[in-house]
């Protein structure tokens, strides 16, 4: 895979880093941007290899939005250019690399440092674990520039934090510190700033050396018994859960407990 110079990749044993890379701009998503994270969760998807994805930002900012001054100029760049043609092959790849129309197969961490708004907090809503340094921004202030958030947040915020202060988030656009953001459940950790990778690398170096099966069915199961009656929401937890106790790593779990060692999980 081309690796594009907006968004680089990095894989470290069965985890993948996924780094926002334009530090001068605040990380704001460009054409160029979007297209390299599309091919890193088309990546992340295909590889069995691959047990949990990191998603981060370069130099201290996790992602300020849409390029907004790009979108008002018409970037001409090559790179920009190139990256219009890949979407004008596939008219949603940018939903796609935003997490709109595709959810990874994996578990994906945030790591956030600085200002995650507007396209920055719309992305953060599709991650399944969040991590933010105590200096971290949240808000979706699309409204204050006469927009709207397409990224989902209508939709998802208020099944993730309370109905009430997610319209008050969306209607005012006012900004959240990240202590605010963990108090009402937008966010799993806050730590010292410059620690946010460090501590999501740690909870996906747990994730990862548990049995990658039973992990994505976890992950599979989380997703699609939301909304479901009780009733309904086990029946499907059924059907999902219980092939995996035919698996050959459902085997080699319990054994390697009882052989008082470490389990060597293969994803079969």
């Amino acid at each position: 895979m081309e690796q594009a110079e907006h968004c680089l990749v990095e894989r470290e044993g069965h985890v993948v880093i996924v780094t926002l890379n334009r530090p001068e701009r605040r990380n704001a998503l460009s054409g160029e941007m979007l297209v390299g994270l599309w091919d890193a969760w088309q990546l992340i998807d295909r590889d069995p290899e691959v047990r949990c994805a990191i998603l981060t930002g370069a130099g201290g900012t996790f992602c300020s939005g849409a390029d907004l001054k790009a979108m008002a100029a018409g970037d001409q760049s090559p790179r920009s250019q190139a990256a219009k043609q890949r979407m004008a092959e596939d008219p949603d790849l940018h939903w796609k690399a935003l997490l709109r129309h595709h959810r990874l197969r994996k578990p994906l961490i945030a790591a956030v440092e600085g200002y995650a708004v507007a396209g920055g907090t719309e992305i953060l809503q599709a991650t399944d674990i969040r991590v933010a340094a105590e200096d971290a921004v949240f808000g979706v202030a699309e409204v204050r520039r006469g927009l709207f958030p397409l990224g989902g947040s209508t939709v998802r915020l208020r099944r993730q934090i309370p109905e009430t202060l997610a319209a008050e988030l969306l209607l005012t656009g006012r900004f959240v510190p990240a202590t605010e953001a963990r108090e009402i459940g937008l966010i799993g950790h806050v730590v010292p700033p410059g620690q946010a990778l460090a501590k999501a690398r740690e909870i996906a170096d747990e994730i990862a050396a548990n049995g990658p099966l039973a992990v994505q069915a976890v992950l599979r199961s989380l997703r699609e018994t939301e909304g479901l009656s009780e009733e309904a929401g086990l029946a499907r937890e059924l059907e999902i859960g219980g092939p995996i106790f035919q698996t050959r790593d459902a085997r080699e779990g319990p054994q390697a407990f009882a052989e008082k060692r470490p389990a060597q999980f293969t994803g079969e």
